[in-house]
């Protein structure tokens, strides 16, 4: 029996993990649903038609591979979010461990179908740990048989690949997580800042210094006692999601930290916790033996999970780290890390236009971005855990990051007043209308002072750096 590994129980673990990333993909699938139409559909900016008639084959298996339709990535994000939302319900739990291992395959093929033709878009590090979560929360079963402790040991070495990955790209790139100054820049010009940013910004600094030896002790120390016997290994986790909890206050990272606390639930054993909180750790009841056929198929998959783990564990102590890298099509065994690098000045592309004849002696409106600072006085907002794909890209493209083969695309739609586009930007300054021109600009952003917004009441102090794209018109 998987089970008789650990007589501690792990009933709260695999209750969290399986609502918990179920709703994660409800809220990724949602996220397909309402995005992925005008940024990768059949007149997106990157269209997946073209995209799969230039490539020898996807990146990994997908149902668009024979055809591509805007109506069947609707029909894929709508059956996807249906799955998942009766998972967090726990309906499927409550029949035999079979009926949650289908639901959860489900999720993770029509969400790779998705991210495989995703392109930049869904380039992030945040899509394949969701998948490999989808993956291994096949095999917790339900509640018919005691949760298989040996997938619940490989969801914390998914966690430690996660958080001593993330911490060693940090010590191995850049001199100001070495320095403790990181903070010192982070909430200040980090792609998409939340109402508390401005206030994480302007804490003491030898209070940042703290914050990020604090960071470098949960990342590279505390993963490794997630194996430790319990309590210790409960103990662990707590410090784990803590620190996550305190990322989420300070920004918005799509799913990445709600998965993050989902995924250090799995080391939350059964015993300390109800030692503290009795009132969350479910019951029981009878049980039935677990059937041999369950058994047999967990145990297959851990080891199917093991022996992909052999080239993220090397890439772990790699001089030539990669981050956020599959070693493999079905996007299992997974390297993963985040902001090895941090920029110490914001840039930002604004996008504008004009129902002016003459550009050069013209009015120009801004359009307005979800999650992008946008106007000086205007309050970031918090979006996470949804994933505001295209403020992200943004972000980049700010940064250097090559962009213009959706860029150009994306101001050409604004020209036109593509309705699905526009869906995608919070503020229109046409109301539906093309403009006669378009360009955009490139800013230099920073937070205000405490004096500059007691003075002002704004967030930002931006400064005008010149032109990124200069104007054109439908004609040109």
């Amino acid at each position: 029996m998987l089970d008789a590994l650990d007589s501690s129980g792990y009933e709260l673990a695999r209750l969290i993990l399986q609502r918990g990333v179920a709703g994660v993909y409800l809220v990724a699938f949602i996220s397909s649903a309402a995005q992925f139409p005008a940024l990768l559909g059949e007149r997106g900016l990157l269209p997946v038609p073209r995209y799969l008639a230039r490539i020898r084959r996807p990146p990994g298996p997908t149902l668009f591979s024979w055809r591509y339709s805007d109506a069947l990535l609707r029909l894929v994000s709508f059956t996807g979010a249906a799955i998942a939302a009766i998972l967090v319900l726990g309906l499927p739990q409550l029949g035999p461990p079979w009926l949650p291992m289908l639901a959860f395959v489900a999720l993770w093929l029509l969400y790779m179908s998705i991210v495989n033709v995703g392109q930049v878009f869904y380039g992030f590090g945040w899509e394949i740990l969701l998948l490999e979560a989808g993956f291994m929360a096949a095999f917790l079963g339900s509640d018919a048989v005691p949760a298989p402790v040996a997938i619940i040991w490989l969801f914390r070495w998914l966690v430690f690949r996660l958080e001593f990955g993330a911490g060693m790209i940090k010590m191995r790139g850049d001199s100001c997580w070495r320095d403790l100054t990181a903070l010192y820049y982070h909430h200040e010009t980090q792609p998409m800042p939340n109402p508390l940013s401005w206030w994480f910004h302007h804490l003491p600094r030898p209070l940042h210094k703290v914050e990020v030896l604090g960071n470098h002790f949960a990342q590279l120390v505390v993963p490794f006692f997630l194996f430790a016997p319990q309590p210790v290994a409960s103990v662990a986790a707590t410090i784990v999601i803590t620190t996550q909890l305190w990322l989420v206050l300070s920004g918005n990272f799509a799913w990445l930290n709600v998965l993050t606390i989902i995924l250090a639930s799995s080391a939350l054993a059964d015993g300390p916790v109800a030692a503290v909180l009795p009132a969350l750790v479910p019951g029981t009841g009878l049980r039935e033996p677990t059937p041999l056929w369950f058994t047999a198929v967990a145990l297959a998959a851990a080891v199917l999970l093991l022996v992909l783990s052999w080239k993220p564990l090397r890439n772990l102590f790699s001089h030539y780290q990669l981050m956020n890298a599959s070693f493999n099509r079905w996007r299992l065994g997974n390297a993963y890390g985040a902001f090895g690098s941090i920029t110490r000045r914001r840039y930002e592309v604004a996008v504008e236009g004009t129902d002016d004849a003459d550009p050069d002696s013209a009015v120009w409106l801004e359009y307005g971005f979800h999650g992008k600072p946008g106007e000086p006085g205007r309050l970031p907002r918090q979006y996470a855990p949804y994933h505001l794909r295209l403020d992200w890209l943004m972000w980049f493209l700010a940064l250097g990051s090559p962009g213009l083969d959706w860029f150009v695309p994306l101001l050409n739609k604004l020209l036109a007043a593509d309705a699905p586009t526009l869906k995608l930007l919070r503020h229109d300054p046409f109301d539906g209308r093309p403009p006669r021109w378009i360009r955009a600009r490139v800013y230099r952003y920073r937070y205000t002072s405490w004096g500059e917004w007691r003075r002002t009441g704004d967030w930002w102090v931006r400064e005008p750096l010149g032109l990124f794209v200069p104007a054109f018109s439908a004609r040109d």
